[in-house]
Order: structure tokens, then sequence, then C-alpha cells
């Protein structure tokens, strides 16, 4: 069912320069604070013109971005806000189908057109199945059966199809073809535990799955639907946690993120070999456990977005020392998920108490050299880039190896609280 009913309230007052504005759900004094309040999804549509979040107790809503957009204030109907009930609790969602990137380059700011009902929304449901909405309509188009356990998470892949990949606590992984009704689906099995996060890289030709007890970084074929490489390798008996991953806009780099105890990390691979490049590693001052929840590229594929159990958002220039911007130290930030405007500058955030925190965004404008290299590098792999007649120093630049020694492995609470 689709409603316009208000059910968040809008606070854009707090003691923190960083927080845009904060969405508070509804709910009754006896619901607050319990299990199935927890926004664990968010996102934005791919043109930014929506924002749907997972308010708890299997509603999602989704509002027309900007909050304050002139379309949504003079009442066009098509811009109004939407609820969707969906029956059980959602654990994940996303936005398609998502353009190829050189589409969406092309017409940045274009507004969907009125009456272009394209536009689908995927709930991923506690009980395993999966909702296809149509946004503008409200109209809940099909179901997708298969899945044995939770559906953690939901991809589109950037190039326009109607595919959709989901990752889910019976440990497997599922690619449908929505054109189908989802009828034509293939399963990657492989992992030994839940599945806590999956990515899809900017050409589509490789899929990122972490497992959050079976500690595998799994990289798959979108092209032929199967394995390729661990790249954790299988033999590392630490016990820790992953708990999510992102490739950079680029494919070139695949960030995954784990923690154990109070202490959290960052790893970044070279997916085409198997490398780590770099790592981001956090020591929690106090005693207790100090979970990273999720991380993100933004989209021009120069900082990374953190949320942790100590802060609600941290942005990092990955093989930098610091942070670029941090949010204050707050033990109760409860985040749970994060996801960047199309366009940069602003961060979602989701918490555990079904609320969502919109943040400001450093916008940095890239060198003409990180540009080149990401043009480069969306279509060219690293082992295709080795044999090229290059200097040394930049075959490095272009293959991310030129993070100093000494960066390596950095330390995030080397760098002052961001104060604005």
């Amino acid at each position: 069912m689709c409603s316009t009913e208000n059910n968040a309230e809008l606070q854009r007052t707090s003691s923190d320069p960083a927080l845009i504005l904060e969405l508070k759900t509804r709910r009754p004094p006896s619901l607050e604070g319990r299990a199935g309040c927890e926004t664990w999804s968010v996102d934005f549509s791919p043109d930014g013109a929506w924002f749907a979040w997972s308010m708890g107790h299997g509603i999602v809503w989704v509002v027309a971005w900007p909050l304050d957009s002139e379309d949504a204030q003079n009442g066009d109907i098509d811009r109004e806000d939407k609820s969707f009930s969906c029956g059980h609790p959602v654990w994940g969602l996303a936005f398609g189908p998502r353009p190829p990137k050189s589409a969406a380059a092309s017409h940045p700011t274009r507004k969907p057109p009125k009456g272009n009902h394209s536009l689908l929304l995927a709930t991923g449901l506690e009980n395993g199945v999966i909702k296809i909405w149509k946004v503008l309509t409200g109209e809940a188009v099909f179901d997708l059966h298969g899945h044995e356990g939770v559906v953690r998470d939901l991809v589109f892949p950037q190039n326009g199809t109607l595919t959709l990949i989901s990752s889910s606590r019976d440990k497997t992984l599922r690619i449908w073809d929505l054109a189908h009704k989802g009828k034509k689906v293939h399963v990657l099995s492989g992992h030994k535990d839940w599945i806590s996060c999956c990515s899809v890289s900017s050409d589509c030709s490789m899929i990122a799955s972490v497992g959050r007890f079976d500690r595998m970084v799994c990289l798959w074929s979108l092209r032929s639907y199967t394995f390729m490489r661990n790249l954790t390798g299988g033999t590392n008996k630490t016990l820790y946690l992953l708990s999510s991953c992102d490739f950079s806009p680029d494919g070139a780099l695949l960030a995954t993120a784990a923690f154990r105890g109070s202490s959290w990390w960052i790893d970044l691979w070279d997916p085409y070999t198997a490398e780590k490049l770099a790592t981001l590693v956090d020591y929690f001052e106090d005693y207790g456990q100090n979970q990273i929840s999720a991380i993100q590229f933004s989209p021009n594929g120069l900082h990374l977005a953190i949320v942790t159990d100590d802060r609600a958002l941290r942005i990092w220039e990955p093989g930098k020392r610091g942070m670029v911007m941090q949010t204050k130290a707050d033990r109760d930030s409860n985040g749970l998920c994060c996801k960047y405007h199309p366009q940069g500058g602003v961060v979602a955030t989701g918490t555990r108490d079904g609320h969502v925190r919109f943040w400001s965004a450093p916008r940095t404008v890239p060198s003409l050299c990180h540009l080149c290299r990401s043009i480069l590098r969306d279509s060219v792999s690293t082992h295709q880039m080795e044999p090229l007649p290059l200097p040394k120093r930049i075959l490095e630049y272009l293959t991310y190896r030129n993070i100093p020694d000494r960066l390596k492995t950095c330390y995030s609470s080397d760098e002052e609280e961001w104060e604005g």
C-alpha cells in the first residue's frame, strides 16, 4: 500500500556543525528503542531526486529531495511523500535501474519527467522476500522468492538494466532479471556464513561480498556468474567480523571494513591482483566494542564515508593520515548505514532508533590527474596497465600504488575533532 501520511518530523537544530537536518520517526512511546525500529538501509535515487529509508516495523518512507524543494511544496502529486508497507522488517533497499555513468554524467541535474514511472524501489525483508515497487505510483509490482534468510543488501548495477543483486544471511547471493519478473535467477554460493554486504564494480564485471563471520571477501564474475577469488585467502585465524565493502567509482579499489573488540580497520584492495594496498586502523580508547557499520566512496572517488559506534560519521581520504572531516565523539550515535547523494556534498546516515541524519560532506574539486586516472581505470584493469611503457612513478599512480610506506597503515585518531 502507498500513503502520503506524515510519519516523521524534521529537526534542524544541532550542536554538531556538520549536521544539516534530522528526520525522526514518529511512533508510539511503547515502541521507542525496541527491536524492529532500526533504519538498516538508506538510498538516494540515481538522479538524486528521491530519498528512501527503512524506518522500522516494515515501513519504508520515500521523500522528494531536497526536502524543501519547490515541487514538493507546490503539491505536485508525483513529488509527494510515499509510505510503503512491506509487512516484515526491511533490512535492505535500493533504487533502480541505475543509468550508465556516461549517461549520468551528461545530465547530472536533470529532473525525472513527470509521468515517468520507470523508477523502481527494491526492498529486502527479514523473511527472505524481495518486494519490487513503482516509486511514483506506490504500486507493488511483484515479489521475488528464493532466499531463506534475511535479505541484507540490494544493489542495482550501474548499466541501465533491470538486473538486481541481493545478498542474504542464507549464505548466498542472487542475481535477478526483473525484466522477467525474477524468473531468471543465478545463485552464487561459496560463503560459509551470513553475508553482510555486497557491491558491484563500475564496469559491472565484478561483485564483491563480505561474510560477517566467515571473514571471506569474495569476488564474483557478473558476466559468467562464477566465483573468482577470496581476497583474505582463508588463512587468517584471528577472530574479527567483516561488516561492509564498496568499490571505488572507477572500480580500481575495493574497500572492506572489519572490527574486533574496541578496534576497527579498513583495508584497500586491488580487486584485480588481490593485493592489499593500504589499511586505516582505529583503536578505541575505552574498553568495549566499537563496531564499524558501513563505508561508502564519494561519487568522485576522493573520499570514503565511515559509520562507527563512537562517531556518527567520518570522512577519510584514502592513503592520508587522519580524517578530512569527522563528527563529534558520541557513543550513542547508533549509526547503521550511510549513503552519499549522487552529486556529493551530502551523506545520509540511518540509526538504530529509526532516525535519519543528513550531514554536510566536504566538496573537493578533483585534480586533473585524479580525473584522468578515474576515466582510464574505469575501463582498464591493473593487468592491462602493468605492461604499458610508462614511467614507474606514473604507473604507480595509475594503479594506486603511490601510497608511501609510512602511510600504508594510518590511524584515524591522528587528527583533531572536526569543528566546522
